[in-house]
């Protein structure tokens, strides 16, 4: 039976790849359930070379297809920041509200038409034959001037969705999950499977 290694142990992010993978893979694990405690260095300059990475560390570690992701906010008026760094953008990895914080600080003068953003994320399938596919997946928006709804987390009360008129910190998880770039770069890289 063919097996995939979720490279993760995010609940959110292994709900959504079970949901799009299991037509795929009749067996899908997350490390917990392989007795796995990988913790990759994300050194990359981009986040599909960080996705690569862990990917083929789990796949070499597991000894069967490995899928992992990386992500983040990039800002077009910070050429691209917080990008590969946004988890840890004020210093600490994922403390929310000094990364938002820290946007607003650098936001503060740049006008509402260049607040242009983007979520992205790439996931990487490394295969057991050492094979890699790779995937991207982008949602468009910009940032808005202060924090705007309680759902979601990290970025996503800044940021401004125009398809659904407001912030993803305002938007149900089930509307954010169906527009998510993490639910696209995982759309784009079955429909290469």
């Amino acid at each position: 039976m063919k097996t995939l290694l979720i490279a993760t142990n995010n609940k959110g992010k292994i709900k959504e790849i079970q949901r799009l993978f299991n037509g795929v893979y009749p067996r899908i694990i997350t490390m917990k359930e392989a007795g796995l405690d990988l913790d990759v260095e994300e050194d990359g300059q981009t986040f599909e070379e960080n996705a690569i990475k862990k990917a083929t560390e789990a796949m070499k570690a597991s000894g069967m297809d490995s899928l992992a992701d990386d992500s983040g906010l990039c800002v077009d008026a910070l050429d691209g920041a917080p990008g590969i760094y946004s988890a840890r953008y004020a210093g600490e990895h994922g403390d929310d509200e000094a990364n938002n914080r820290k946007l607003l600080d650098e936001m503060e003068n740049i006008a509402d038409e260049n607040r242009g953003a983007a979520f992205v994320c790439s996931v990487a399938l490394c295969k057991t034959d050492g094979s890699v596919v790779v995937a991207e997946g982008r949602v468009e928006g910009s940032i808005l001037r202060k924090e705007t709804g309680n759902n979601g987390f990290g970025y996503d009360p800044l940021f401004w969705y125009p398809p659904f008129g407001c912030a993803f910190g305002q938007a149900s998880a089930e509307q954010k999950n169906g527009v998510s770039h993490r639910a696209m770069a995982l759309k784009n890289l079955a429909d290469k499977l």
